[in-house]
């Protein structure tokens, strides 16, 4: 027996500074993959982390792709369709208070960031500005007492002639909405909605930076943006975002893609901290768009949400493009000892002030000069609070995360035409926004016949094995109802995660002697499958590595397909495909994308792909990156016109467009509800 053996030359053995790359070898050059999910994302995190900037190896290169990667960046935040080009309407204010203080005054407000989304924010003013002054955005963390728990900060930057707006979350403070939607509630389906509740806050930010931009006070051609952890992260956004920001400090906000999964920082880690992963970028390639505008980079040693060697690589990639700029001394990464913080001293807070004194002001002053930075918070969260009778009647904080990317309509279909249209319109988003983890180049199939009997089957059992992708060999179970003799039809079924012995066994029940039958189980089903208890976390890190558990499952149908095509005896033109529950969802878009698939049945598949699942992670894992943008379940069914769509019992009451469809377009004959697959191979 052949001996084989496969090591992914992962990180997890060698270090998150090794160039870890997919390799392979054994005693006769032969390869079998390991089928490990956590050793899969994490070279794919490696991966993106790896070749992050690597292809830009000039400043020409590099503004040959910043404009398309900035669109893309902001489309990945959730802001695609607001108004980011040309002048925005000026921001509506509403003033609740002032607190005089000696040197400055706090000006309690909130503004309306977009139609009935409101900010709470303090706005700290020096006293005795004559001219316009340089003003900093303060976002703040995930503390539950926002304004309150960083007054120090906004404190500190006015008494050091700065105009400081803080704002809070949508999270937390005085309004509590919902930043941890995947995170603790099972909310997966902000993924398939392309949701980020950070793209929320960038949103709130740039308004923010509107609403500075409109005051007498401030010199609008000098803005800052600042913040720890989940102001962090967002400290690196809108810059990134805005190129009004001259200056940024992140605190605490980021680290590479490869740290947060191979180390698993991410299962501590917001929602908010990664955008909607669509291209597959890291956050070096969002720190690129802030060059070459001054940027540090502020991380204790010991952060528990941030390993430091994954936050110098970041720093280390970013670096390279400030270089192409001529200007790698405003990029700067400065580290103290801490966990998550602002350093045990609380050093960053000074060597941030010194930053902004130098890049917006034109001070250049030491650390050392400084006065002592005082860290006290001197006021009450009720006295900093903004709210005197409760937000607005109309504010839409805590829903935000319904109404804030615009979720796609059932068509309207009058004739073939416009169903080729509305068919490559979703293909090529899909290809593009959904499936864009696919590989570039598939791995060869290399299809083997693992086991050959002549029982179980009219003309015997052959079960095969192929290669999906590098690290995936899948299984698939041919038993032949037909001879092997010439090309017949063939029905491959997807088996489900967690299904009984006999369940794909009743589904096929009566038609095993009519036709050949395929039994696939893709990654996370039967021999490759992982624990339960890990589901959470697999759901949560291929969001942020651009994939998911049900994209990846539809490449592996896919591929599957392409391997049944090859078989002696199978009919390539004539292959039905049949799924129930959760599999129904990876059958529709699999059929969809292979375009020749003769006949699709499904079983009570989910109504749609905007649903909640379970807390901890389990339930149905049918989340695909921004697919709600484009489409959902039943026009995704009705996208087999005009080949067979069969229901096998009742289907949800929203796949009446679908059956509306074939009705339209005179196939009505097409669209079956049957009681069993027997059923329909009599008919």
């Amino acid at each position: 027996m052949r001996k084989h053996i496969l090591i992914l030359g992962l990180i997890l053995l060698r270090g998150l500074d090794t160039n870890a790359q997919l390799t392979s070898y054994s005693e006769d050059n032969d390869v079998i993959e390991i089928n490990n999910i956590r050793s899969y994302l994490s070279h794919a995190a490696s991966s993106i982390t790896q070749n992050s900037l690597t292809s830009i190896t000039s400043l020409a290169a590099w503004e040959a792709v910043k404009e398309r990667r900035h669109k893309e960046f902001l489309e990945m935040m959730g802001l695609e369709g607001k108004q980011l080009d040309g002048k925005r309407p000026a921001v509506k204010v509403t003033k609740t208070g002032v607190i005089q203080k000696d040197g400055y005054r706090i000006e309690k407000l909130y503004y309306e960031s977009m139609p009935n989304l409101y900010v709470a924010a303090n706005l700290y003013i020096p006293e005795g500005i004559k001219k316009p002054m340089p003003a900093i955005l303060y976002v703040c963390g995930h503390a539950h007492t926002q304004k309150h728990h960083y007054q120090a900060h906004a404190k500190n930057f006015a008494q050091h002639g700065f105009v400081c707006l803080i704002i809070e979350t949508i999270q937390r403070g005085e309004v509590t909405g919902e930043h941890l939607g995947a995170e603790s509630l099972g909310w997966f389906h902000w993924y398939s909605k392309g949701y980020n509740p950070g793209g929320v806050e960038l949103w709130n930010g740039i308004r923010g930076l509107d609403l500075l931009s409109q005051m007498p006070e401030v010199d609008k051609d000098r803005l800052g943006v600042t913040g720890i952890s989940g102001g962090g992260s967002q400290s690196w956004y809108l810059p990134a975002a805005d190129t009004r920001v001259k200056a940024a400090a992140a605190v605490a906000g980021a680290g590479s893609l490869e740290g947060q999964i191979v180390q698993r920082t991410i299962d501590d880690h917001c929602d908010c901290m990664m955008p909607i992963n669509t291209y597959g970028i890291d956050f070096s390639d969002i720190g690129a768009l802030i060059a070459p505008r001054p940027f540090l980079i502020a991380q204790a040693t010991e952060d528990g949400y941030y390993s430091i060697g994954a936050v110098r690589k970041l720093y280390n990639k970013v670096e390279s493009i400030y270089d192409y700029y001529g200007k790698p001394q405003n990029i700067t990464m400065t580290e103290a000892s801490g966990g998550h913080s602002y350093g045990n001293k609380e050093e960053f807070r000074g060597r941030i002030l010194a930053f902004f004194m130098k890049s917006l002001m034109g001070k250049e002053i030491s650390t050392d000069a400084l006065e002592p930075i005082d860290i006290t918070n001197e006021l009450s969260n009720e006295a900093l609070k903004v709210y005197v009778d409760g937000p607005p009647a109309d504010d839409i904080t805590k829903t935000i995360q319904d109404s804030f990317v615009s979720l796609a309509n059932p068509p309207e279909i009058k004739n073939t035409e416009q169903l080729s249209l509305y068919r490559k319109e979703v293909t090529d988003f899909l290809k593009t926004k959904t499936f864009h983890a696919f590989p570039e180049v598939p791995s060869p199939l290399d299809i083997r016949l693992e086991f050959h009997t002549s029982d179980f089957a009219a003309f015997g059992r052959d079960d095969y094995s192929f290669v999906s992708e590098a690290g995936w060999r899948l299984k698939f179970s041919l038993q032949r109802g037909q001879s092997r003799e010439k090309h017949e039809p063939l029905l491959l079924v997807l088996i489900n995660p967690d299904e009984g012995r006999w369940t794909r066994y009743e589904l096929t029940s009566g038609i095993h002697d009519k036709m050949n039958i395929a039994y696939f189980e893709a990654r996370g089903i039967g021999e490759t499958g992982w624990s339960p208890s890990l589901q959470w976390h697999i759901r949560r890190s291929a969001a942020w590595t651009g994939r998911t558990i049900a994209s990846m499952r539809v490449y592996d149908v896919l591929r599957c397909l392409q391997a049944l095509r090859t078989i002696p005896g199978i009919d390539p033109n004539n292959i039905s495909i049949v799924a129930q529950g959760e599999m129904a969802v990876i059958a529709s878009y699999a059929a969809l994308l292979d375009g020749n698939i003769k006949s699709l049945i499904l079983k009570n598949p989910p109504a749609t792909q905007n649903v909640a699942s379970q807390p901890d992670g389990k339930g149905e894992a049918i989340e695909m990156l921004n697919c709600l943008r484009i489409t959902d379940l039943p026009q995704v069914a009705g996208l087999m016109f005009p080949h067979e769509l069969i229901a096998i019992g009742e289907l949800p009451s929203t796949y009446t467009w679908a059956e509306d469809l074939y009705g339209i377009l005179e196939k009505p004959e097409a669209f079956k509800q049957v009681q069993s697959l027997s059923d329909w191979l009599g008919e």
